[in-house]
């Protein structure tokens, strides 16, 4: 079946390509969503004419996806957790929680576009790519680490617990 892409599919083309595709998809996915067109006479001659809008269209958004990467490209998040004794986080730092922390620095993205394999689970710094679209990918640096104030006071209240039963015994061998 041959239609014609009335928007960009990653998998498939971009819009105004006339792509063929098994007649499953085409009939009970790509019409009814909109997506494409047939491919006759009369549309590809349609499509012909608004070419050149099409290209426009096309050019715009690769230029806004290309925006996007440079902003990305020199980007630090820093996301802090809390850790465990063993260096492990006590939750993970997921793609909803990048795209939260782009927001704060002002750089608005969709958290499906993060190709996060698997949610991040120990501290350090690790490498991220985006899929801005129309092939073009940035990559930006995350760095996950502990929560300072907590983990200091656990260990405050570890030696405030210790320090008591420590002067007890003392007390004890100064008062024999």
């Amino acid at each position: 079946m041959e239609l014609i892409l009335k928007e960009t599919i990653d998998t498939l083309g971009q819009e105004g390509d006339i792509v063929k595709v098994k007649h499953g998809y085409g009939r009970n996915y790509l019409l009814p969503q909109g997506k494409a067109v047939l491919a006759t006479a009369a549309s590809i001659a349609q499509r012909d004419q608004n070419m050149a809008a099409i290209q426009a269209r096309l050019n715009d958004a690769r230029g806004t996806a290309e925006t996007l990467a440079k902003k990305l490209a020199g980007a630090t998040v820093v996301i802090a957790m809390r850790v465990g004794e063993d260096g492990r986080l006590y939750g993970s730092v997921t793609s909803a929680d990048l795209a939260e922390k782009l927001a704060e620095l002002g750089i608005d993205i969709d958290k499906r576009k993060i190709m996060l394999e698997e949610p991040i689970k120990a501290l350090g710094k690790e490498t991220v790519a985006y899929k801005a679209g129309y092939q073009v990918k940035a990559e930006f640096i995350v760095e996950v680490t502990g929560l300072d104030g907590e983990r200091k006071a656990e260990k405050v209240e570890e030696v405030e617990a210790e320090e008591p039963e420590e002067a007890t015994a003392e007390e004890a061998a100064v008062e024999e």
